[in-house]
């Protein structure tokens, strides 16, 4: 049975008071939707720790490219119990190695990437699991190139036992069967967090996740 834990329609900045951010960003919020984007890399995370099983959902739109929009979820500390954002932690900027090889676990999705000339002329989705940065998932990106006139396109990720899945508009895009060893233990539950790369200008909205 499933039971909806965490709905955010991230409607204006009350609905983020508790985020935190890594790096610089421009926030704002217009038309009920927030927008990020800003000149230089940055994370945005969610406050809530979430368990092993779930569903993650959100609403997206790509305005301003280049760029790169990406999810961390699963993210946990590396030493073990505790929290990512823990003092004891090494500070963290927006940086990606800090988020691959640093103090933290988690599996990263870049899942609108228009940054190189070769990641704009065939586009894919990414799935990758620190520490390591191992690709362990990849699948073609339907998304058309980033607009003012862009459509909302609806995204979804489900993390349950050993099976990571990735669908947009319910098709389906990637999926990683972790087998444990590989690329290490399977990770469980955690932080999930937004990430962009400048100067990426995007829209998001209806953060859920459900327990499954």
């Amino acid at each position: 049975m499933s039971k909806l834990i965490y709905d955010n329609p991230l409607s204006c900045e009350k609905d983020i008071k508790d985020f935190v951010l890594e790096g610089q960003a421009d926030i704002s919020f217009k038309g009920g939707v927030m927008r990020l984007s800003g000149d230089s890399k940055f994370v945005l995370w969610c406050p809530s720790v979430f368990p092993a099983d779930i569903r993650i959902e959100w609403e997206f739109r790509p305005i301003q490219e280049p760029g790169l929009a990406m999810l961390f979820f699963a993210a946990k500390p590396r030493s073990g119990p505790g929290s990512i954002f823990d003092s004891s932690l090494s500070p963290r900027t927006g940086e990606y190695e800090q988020y691959h090889s640093g103090d933290i676990n988690a599996f990263h999705l870049s899942y609108f990437r228009r940054r190189e000339p070769s990641e704009r002329s065939f586009h894919t989705c990414n799935l990758r699991k620190s520490v390591g940065a191992y690709l362990v998932g990849q699948g073609a990106d339907p998304i058309p190139d980033a607009s003012m006139d862009a459509e909302w396109y609806r995204m979804t990720v489900i993390k349950r036992g050993a099976r990571v899945s990735f669908l947009i508009n319910n098709l389906s895009i990637l999926e990683f069967y972790d087998d444990g060893m590989t690329f290490g233990d399977i990770l469980t539950g955690g932080n999930i967090g937004f990430r962009q790369l400048p100067f990426m200008v995007a829209e998001y909205r209806n953060l859920k996740v459900t327990w499954i």
